[in-house]
């Protein structure tokens, strides 16, 4: 991970930041890229923005820019966001890793990828299932751009069990369990809720 401190001169990745920085604005924040992986090679505009915990949320947050770039018919432009409740270099990582799957396979919301090791060490979570940013609402997911709009998307850390029963009972089911449940998502050592 490196930290990147040129200017942003592509239009939409500056949108992009605009549209985090207005969001999440008094929390500290930094630019980084992830030069391990393909990830440059297919989307070379490809950044992560990280604001420290502050009056909007008290987690790190970590957000891709550059993956609205990728436009798929079926699922538009996308951006994604993950929250972590430590800051952590991991989070760059996975968001390279799904900036590149998306690019080469596309993800619409529902999906749910295995990374076949615990997203952070010591927790039980290793899928992320990509869902609506619950805890900021549709004023974080609606990224408006001069030319349209993407969606920001939240990766969610979730265990096999869980993403099993989201195979097989649908997503709604899933995420009702979890506000059943009022699931602890920013716990790295949370139990799995199926």
């Amino acid at each position: 991970m490196t930290n990147i401190h040129e200017d942003l001169s592509l239009s939409l990745n500056e949108q992009v930041l605009n549209h985090y920085c207005d969001f999440f604005q008094g929390h500290e924040h930094e630019i980084f890229s992830w030069y391990a992986g393909p990830v440059l090679e297919a989307i070379p505009q490809f950044r992560v923005f990280r604001a420290s915990p502050g009056s909007e949320i008290d987690l790190w947050v970590y957000g891709t820019i550059g993956v609205s770039s990728i436009e798929h018919p079926d699922s538009g432009r996308l951006e994604f966001v993950m929250l972590s409740d430590e800051e952590n270099p991991r989070c760059v990582e996975l968001l390279a890793m799904v900036a590149y799957y998306h690019q080469t396979r596309n993800v619409k919301l529902g999906f749910s990828l295995s990374i076949g090791q615990p997203w952070i060490s010591n927790s039980m979570c290793d899928h992320l299932l990509l869902s609506l940013p619950y805890p900021f609402g549709p004023d974080l997911e609606i990224c408006n751009l001069k030319d349209g709009h993407a969606h920001v998307y939240w990766l969610l850390p979730i265990t096999e069990n869980e993403s099993a029963y989201k195979v097989k009972h649908g997503l709604d089911a899933l995420e009702g369990i979890f506000e059943e449940q009022e699931l602890s998502y920013w716990e790295v050592d949370r139990k799995s809720v199926v």
